[in-house]
C-alpha cells in the first residue's frame, strides 16, 4: 500500500484525497482546523469543501499534527495555498523529507516575498534533487472531480519515467487520466500564469466585455506565457498541450474558476479586500501576479496582460481605465 501525506484542507486537497484513497492508497491528511479533523474522523466528510464526498475512514486519517502526517509516508503532496507553504514546511526539520519517494506540489502559486516556485523552495529548504520533485497540472476543477466527471492531469517531473510515471498511476482512475511530462519548471510557471490570465478575463467579464474579447485575450496570453517561459526557463515545449493551454482555457473561461470569479468581482467594483472576504477562498493569482511582475523587472519580457492585472490589484488603477489601455496592446 502506498502511503501519502496530504497537506491542506481545501477543495483541491479534498479532490486529490478522494482520487488517491479510492485507488487504495493510505492518506495521512493534515488540516489546520481541529474541528474539521474531528468532523472528518467522525463522518468521513470534509465540512468545508466538497462536503458531499465520502471518504473511506480505513484509508484516510485526518490529523492536525504535521509531523505525524509526514513521518511514515512514501509521498508528500502539497495542497495548501502558496502563501502558507513556507510557514507550514518550516515547522519540519531539514531532513524530514529525505526518505520520501517524492514531493508533489498541487499548488498553482508562488512563495510570496521570495518570488519562488513551490518546488524551488522545497528543493532549497530540504536539499532535494529535482528528480524527487513533481507538480500536478490540470485542466481539472476539484468540483468536477467530486462529481466524477472525466478529467485529465499531467504530472511534471524531470524523472518522467520514474517519479512522474509512478505518481501518474496513483492519480489515474475511472474518471481521471494522468500522464507524466518532463517539463517541471515550465508546467509550474504556466500554472501560475494561467491564474493571472483568469484574473484578467474575470475583470473584463465584470466590466461587460464579451466572449470575443476574451478569445483575443487568451490568444495573446498564450504568446505572453511563451515569451516569459522562454526567458526564465528556455527549452522546447508545446504550449498547445493540455498542461499548458488546457489549464489556461478552463481557468479563464469556467465559472468554477476562483481566479476568474475574483477578477469579475473586482471588475464589477469590489475592492480587493471585499472580494477576498466574500469569496472565502484564496485566489492564487492575486499573490502570483506580484511575484511574476517583480521577476519580470529583471527579465524585461513584454507582458501587457500581467502588467494590467498588477496595475489594477496593486497600483489601484481603475479596472475600466486599465482595460482600455490593454485593448490597444492586443492583436
Amino acid at each position: 500500500m502506498e502511503k501519502i501525506a496530504m497537506l491542506g484542507g481545501g477543495s483541491w486537497a479534498t479532490a486529490l484525497t478522494k482520487i488517491l484513497s479510492e485507488n487504495g492508497a493510505r492518506v495521512d491528511w493534515w488540516l489546520r482546523a481541529k474541528d474539521d479533523v474531528q468532523h472528518l474522523a467522525r463522518t468521513g466528510h470534509n465540512p468545508r469543501y466538497l462536503s458531499a464526498v465520502a471518504f473511506d475512514r480505513s484509508l484516510v486519517f485526518p490529523t492536525t499534527e504535521l509531523a505525524e502526517a509526514v513521518a511514515e509516508t512514501d509521498w508528500l503532496v502539497l495542497a495548501v495555498p502558496a502563501a502558507f507553504v513556507q510557514p507550514v514546511l518550516d515547522k519540519l526539520g531539514r531532513d524530514a523529507l529525505r526518505h520520501k519517494r517524492g514531493v508533489i506540489s498541487a499548488i498553482k502559486g508562488m512563495i510570496p516575498g521570495r518570488n519562488m516556485l513551490v518546488t524551488d523552495y522545497v528543493r532549497e529548504r530540504f536539499r532535494l534533487p529535482a528528480t524527487r520533485l513533481g507538480v500536478i497540472a490540470g485542466p481539472c476543477h476539484a468540483e468536477e472531480v467530486a462529481l466524477e466527471k472525466q478529467s485529465y492531469l499531467t504530472l511534471g517531473s524531470p524523472d518522467v519515467n520514474g517519479l512522474g510515471r509512478a505518481f501518474s498511476e496513483l492519480l489515474t482512475c475511472r474518471y481521471v487520466r494522468a500522464h507524466p511530462a518532463a517539463d517541471l519548471d515550465g508546467i509550474e510557471y504556466a500554472a501560475v500564469m494561467k491564474n493571472i490570465i483568469a484574473l484578467a478575463g474575470g475583470i473584463a467579464h465584470g466590466l461587460g466585455y464579451g466572449d470575443n474579447f476574451l478569445a483575443v485575450l487568451v490568444s495573446n496570453a498564450v504568446q505572453e506565457i511563451r515569451r516569459f517561459l522562454q526567458a526564465i526557463s528556455p527549452q522546447a515545449r508545446d504550449l498547445s498541450a493540455s498542461a499548458y493551454l488546457g489549464d489556461l482555457l478552463v481557468t479563464a473561461y469556467s465559472p468554477l474558476s476562483r481566479n476568474r470569479s475574483f477578477g469579475s468581482m473586482v471588475g464589477r467594483g469590489y475592492s480587493v479586500k471585499s472580494a477576498q472576504l466574500e469569496m472565502n477562498m484564496i485566489a492564487e493569482g492575486y499573490y502570483a501576479v506580484k511575484s511574476i511582475h517583480e521577476l519580470n523587472r529583471r527579465l524585461q519580457v513584454h507582458m501587457p496582460i500581467t502588467t494590467a492585472v498588477y496595475n489594477v490589484l496593486y497600483e489601484r488603477i481603475a479596472p475600466a481605465i486599465e482595460l482600455e489601455l490593454l485593448k490597444e496592446k492586443l492583436r
